[in-house]
């Protein structure tokens, strides 16, 4: 069976090196590589907020180009960023006003969601996702950061992707938080949603990956699956051993 989405050499100058990388349906595929390493150019040149300027793309075995976060989302990708304070979430509005812009922006502004259905809408993934408190008027910004993330999740999972983007989706939450995280992201895939899983902590990425791509110097260096997904093995290749 052919991945969901597939990367032949694609690459950015100045961004990341050309590189090869396939994300099956429900497979979670982790990005794995010290700081400035390349993980995030990795994922914003998938979610087209980077422009290709080498390389192919396809999705669903169709060649495509992603020239902006717009038409990824109507390709059925998803992107929840790493600084949900600056690039995510917006704090001054409440959890219902910020799980619906994704949607909103995908049906388009001239065709508003009326105020009953946002507030269903808002009222379903509080329960599914456990947002606390479960006030739908809540302003985000007093939420604590793991149900932040949780709100920020909520927009993205409206859209119904093909594939969510997470980039250091538990930073900066407790260990409550990241573990309902790391379930909620099994969950996903065993329901058929491809994961690209971006984390500095390498436990987590070991622990939720399917396959894992190592990246140093701005480079895919090596890809590691099954038993080979080990500490160690991630370390030597991040060292260039």
């Amino acid at each position: 069976m052919s991945p969901w989405l597939q990367a032949a050499k694609l690459g950015r100058r100045g961004g990341i090196e050309p590189f090869d990388l396939a994300i099956g349906k429900g497979e979670i595929v982790g990005l794995a590589g010290l700081l400035g390493s390349g993980r995030t150019e990795t994922a914003r040149l998938l979610f087209g907020a980077d422009r290709a300027d080498e390389g192919r793309l396809f999705i669903e075995g169709r060649e495509t180009r992603l020239d902006s976060p717009r038409k990824a989302i109507r390709r059925g990708i998803a992107f929840c960023p790493e600084n949900r304070k600056t690039e995510g979430i917006i704090e001054e509005l409440t959890v219902r006003e910020n799980n619906i812009l994704a949607l909103q922006a995908r049906r388009g502004w001239f065709r508003a969601l009326s105020r009953k259905r946002q507030e269903e809408i808002a009222g379903e993934y509080i329960r599914a996702l456990g947002i606390r408190p479960p006030d739908p008027d809540q302003l985000v910004r007093n939420l604590s950061g793991g149900n932040q993330q949780k709100v920020l999740l909520a927009r993205w999972l409206l859209t119904e992707p093909k594939l969510l983007i997470l980039d250091e989706p538990t930073r900066g939450i407790d260990v409550g938080a990241k573990a309902e995280i790391q379930k909620l992201v099994h969950s996903l895939s065993e329901k058929g949603m491809g994961v690209l899983f971006i984390s500095s902590e390498l436990e987590e990425v070991i622990r939720v990956s399917n396959r894992v791509s190592v990246l140093r110097d701005r480079r895919h260096v090596q890809t590691l699956a099954d038993d080979d997904i080990r500490q160690t093995a991630i370390m030597q290749a991040i060292a260039g051993g």
